[in-house]
């Protein structure tokens, strides 16, 4: 669903993703207290943990940016490039070994987008972007594995939306000069949607991410979201009619 709220959602991707993190900011504050969860970690902890925020808000930034200079489809399908560069960057990052079986999955992915991109040649802006937050998402997905080992997920994803809306809020001025806006304030529409996205496709979603990157790696947390796009294209179908905008090797390579 989160990609259909990108479609909804009429503020500009910059904005949508600070609304996004500062709302489940709040959530999760709430929802540590009626919780009561333990929080003793120090300041320098804290820190690190919300830096890792920023990566998560550049990839829904340029995730959100790819859905609405392309569809729906273009932006979720883009998203299964994260496996790919999860399986590249996690052997430079921990120093591991590249993984042989990791390496073919991602080449097939590859394979996939290249027929599903074949089919058009309009959407290159949406494709670029969606490459650019598939990056970001590997590099989030990583330095959470190493998180989840040590702190709650609950915490982990409070101080990383702080640490996200901080530095959206710092760069949202430079940003706004060159995509300007008529409105900063989301219409009732907007801010119901935005609830739902930060209840669910955020609180909810990333604190399960967190507990499941407990028990298997990062390179098969980003390969199960693979089976995004499918969900995600079958309501884009239904609710925006854009398989008519398909075709057949966009199936192809979707299969």
């Amino acid at each position: 669903f989160t990609g259909i709220f990108g479609k909804l959602i009429s503020l500009n991707e910059g904005l949508l993703v600070w609304y996004r993190t500062f709302f489940s900011a709040i959530i999760l504050f709430f929802l540590i207290k009626l919780t009561r969860t333990l929080v003793q970690i120090n300041i320098r902890e804290k820190l690190n943990i919300a830096k890792i925020g920023f990566f998560i808000a550049i990839h829904w930034a340029f995730f959100y940016a790819s859905i609405k200079y392309s569809s729906i489809s273009i932006g979720v399908v883009c998203y299964c490039l994260t496996s790919f560069f999860t399986a590249i960057f996690e052997p430079l990052l921990n120093k591991n070994k590249l993984v042989f079986s990791q390496f073919v999955f991602s080449v097939i992915t590859l394979f996939g987008i290249s027929l599903i991109f074949h089919f058009d040649s309009s959407y290159h802006t949406g494709i670029l972007l969606g490459c650019v937050s598939s990056a970001f998402a590997a590099l989030y997905t990583i330095y959470n594995e190493r998180l989840v080992k040590t702190y709650d997920s609950k915490i982990i994803n409070y101080y990383q939306m702080i640490g996200g809306t901080i530095c959206l809020g710092i760069v949202m001025p430079f940003y706004l000069i060159f995509f300007p806006v008529a409105s900063l304030i989301p219409n009732g529409s907007d801010f119901f949607y935005l609830i739902l996205l930060s209840l669910f496709c955020t609180v909810g979603l990333y604190v399960l991410f967190a507990e499941a990157l407990k028990k298997i790696p990062a390179f098969t947390t980003n390969l199960t979201f693979n089976l995004e796009p499918i969900y995600a294209i079958i309501l884009a179908f239904v609710f925006f009619n854009e398989g008519k905008e398909m075709s057949k090797s966009f199936y192809l390579g979707l299969f």
